[in-house]
């Protein structure tokens, strides 16, 4: 099946979204799925201020036209809320074509957090945006609950997973810091609500690896907390296998990769209980969830990082590409834009 994912979210950005995005497209292949994307790449940006790697595209109606249709996909999948897939959304309103969306980021909350916008509106365009749609996909139970309460329809299941080669256990960082580590990954900003952890009584080091608008202001803030900046690859991987509890102190996440990312590196999660750690973590002995988040990171110290490790091992990025199929494939053969004729190769990136 040839498929189109339309992304405002994408390289160099690094965040969940891009991560879920390219380990879809690459375990995607075995399943006979061929999977190219729509990006803001080739676009001019918006004239608004962003923190480093983000880009705010201005799509052309006719560029988007012809990407999509150089593409001939069998299937359009809009991943983000954002200026490309509304532009994506539009076309295909236009021509009478199904397409799915994905409800990946909570939009109205991260507007709430810096503006006067209550999040009330903001759900009510994402009512109107992802209605269009033949199928929501969200990632846990618990989100789907919660969209269903606000009015969302049509809202199917894509789980995440992680990938078990790279993020592993078996080469940690030398971090010559008092123990034990606790440590958050991820982008520093309002909305990731890192102060719930920096401001936390706890023994040890506080770690934050990561970059984002609010780094200068934290490390200023909280001195005694060490900013590790942005890692990647191996560099990531080694410090999460570094620390003995990894911190997710979002309450705004929908999913949160990196929880399965520490896990898979045998690091437990301490978390609150919201979206994203109620799935994840739930009852399993792999990390703590409390409102009382000290409580949380104090216990995860007690758990297996075997334990942690083997419950990654279940969670495959194969068996959330084949989920993801499933849906777009529930939609076929009555829905397809374009008759089905199979292209040899590799996925390719459009833009």
């Amino acid at each position: 099946m040839r498929i189109l994912i339309a992304t405002d979210a994408w390289h160099p950005q690094v965040n969940g979204v891009v991560r879920t995005l390219t380990s879809l497209a690459r375990s995607a292949l075995s399943l006979d799925g061929e999977i190219s994307f729509l990006t803001p790449d080739g676009f001019p940006s918006l004239g608004v201020p962003t923190y480093p790697g983000l880009r705010v595209a201005l799509p052309n109606r006719a560029e988007i036209a012809r990407r999509i249709e150089q593409a001939s996909p069998e299937a359009i999948h809009i991943a983000t809320e954002g200026p490309i897939g509304w532009a994506v959304r539009a076309y295909c309103r236009r021509r009478k074509l199904a397409f799915t969306t994905s409800y990946t980021t909570r939009f109205p909350e991260y507007v709430a957090v810096r503006t006067m916008i209550p999040a009330s509106v903001g759900y009510a365009l994402l009512r109107h945006f992802h209605g269009a749609a033949a199928m929501t996909m969200v990632a846990t139970a618990s989100l789907r609950q919660e969209l269903a309460g606000r009015g969302f329809r049509k809202l199917g299941f894509w789980t995440r997973g992680v990938d078990t080669e790279l993020f592993t256990p078996d080469h940690p960082a030398s971090l010559d810091l008092p123990w034990p580590i606790f440590m958050t990954m991820g982008r520093v900003a309002v909305e990731k609500n890192l102060e719930a952890f920096l401001s936390l009584d706890l023994p040890g080091t506080k770690v934050v690896v990561g970059d984002g608008p609010q780094r200068v202001q934290l490390a200023q803030k909280y001195p005694h907390a060490v900013f590790l900046g942005e890692k990647t690859g191996a560099d990531l991987t080694a410090h999460l296998a570094a620390a003995d509890v990894f911190v997710f102190p979002s309450l705004t996440d929908t999913f949160g990769v990196v929880q399965l990312e520490a896990l898979a590196c045998g690091t437990p999660v301490a978390a609150f209980p919201v979206t994203g750690p109620i799935d994840v973590i739930a009852d399993h002995p792999i990390g703590a969830i409390d409102w009382d988040l000290r409580n949380a990171c104090l216990r995860a110290l007690t758990m297996s990082r075997g334990a942690c490790r083997n419950f990654a091992l279940g969670r495959s990025w194969e068996n959330s590409a084949r989920q993801f199929i499933g849906n777009l494939a529930a939609l076929q053969p009555s829905r397809l834009p374009w008759p089905a004729r199979r292209i040899p190769g590799a996925s390719a990136v459009q833009g």
